[in-house]
């Protein structure tokens, strides 16, 4: 199976974000070497902002970052899959995910709900490379090695990244999000990074991870212990922030999509001001 090739460094946001976005800004993304946009939010089914943003762009990919599994039915998701690869051969990656138990009344046991959908997405024809599994712990990994492209794990660090791809192995696709701060005023970073950690702190799958990573119930504690923070929030000047980044390709990821928290308006700039030290060439994307 070959793996998705998005680049080194992707952009996350939600899904509203990329819809709301101009298409100049999109094409300045594009050129500024980032090779794929990642689309938070838990969008429907039919996935009809995609085509626009694609057709925006000439080489710019899309991924969901993820279509949640409770809320967006397999056979429309696989429809919507078909369509848009119809128009734009390769450049749409299908990143599905269980949501939280927190958020359903009724919740099947992840590894069941997911080998069901993936069913499901087989029978209706979605390419197992063409698609990859929000995973955290070590059995949903493995699953998203098995039967899809690999895994985009969410608010992690290089120390999971290292791990999980010692269960996913050398083949499957490795994508961990990662949140940035451009700012070197670490109080206002972490204040920044705290307000987006706020919901995630009460939320079981995440702080079983982070457990699993070291933390302790002091550090899980809502606002979140610094050394948390710091951890999942990479913060600092543009060359600090690359760095840490960096750490995620050293451990061992393909691919590294990067949610810069900033006003909306001040993005693309902050994009801009990361390109260079992470690497990216200009007009390559």
């Amino acid at each position: 199976m070959t793996k998705p090739d998005l680049g080194t460094f992707g952009v996350f946001g939600h899904y509203v974000q990329w819809q709301q976005l101009p298409p100049e800004q999109l094409r300045e993304i594009e050129r500024l070497g980032y090779r794929a946009l990642w689309a938070g939010g838990s969008p429907a089914a039919e996935l009809e902002w995609v085509e626009p943003i694609l057709a925006a762009t000439e080489t710019l990919q899309v991924a969901t970052g993820i279509v949640n599994t409770w809320t967006a039915p397999a056979e429309v998701v696989a429809q919507s899959f078909h369509r848009i690869e119809a128009a734009y051969p390769g450049r749409f990656l299908l990143g599905i995910g269980i949501g939280h138990p927190e958020a359903q009344t009724e919740y099947q046991k992840p590894y069941d709900a997911l080998t069901e959908y993936l069913d499901r997405l087989d029978q209706h024809g979605v390419p197992v490379d063409r698609r990859v599994v929000a995973a955290l712990g070590p059995r949903v990994l493995e699953l998203s090695a098995r039967r899809s492209a690999g895994a985009h794990p969410y608010l992690t660090t290089p120390e999971h990244t290292a791990r999980a791809r010692e269960i996913l192995g050398a083949q499957a696709f490795l994508a961990p999000e990662h949140k940035a701060v451009l700012s070197t005023d670490a109080e206002h970073a972490r204040a920044a990074g705290r307000k987006m950690l706020d919901i995630y702190l009460g939320l079981q799958n995440y702080r079983n991870n982070w457990k699993r990573l070291g933390f302790s119930d002091a550090d899980l504690a809502k606002p979140g212990s610094d050394a948390l923070v710091d951890a999942v929030i990479a913060h600092g000047s543009a060359e600090q922030v690359a760095a840490r980044l960096h750490e995620h390709l050293r451990a061992g990821a393909d691919h590294v999509p990067v949610q810069v928290l900033t006003r909306g308006d001040k993005l693309v700039a902050a994009l801009a001001e990361l390109a260079g030290p992470l690497g990216l060439t200009t007009g390559a994307a």
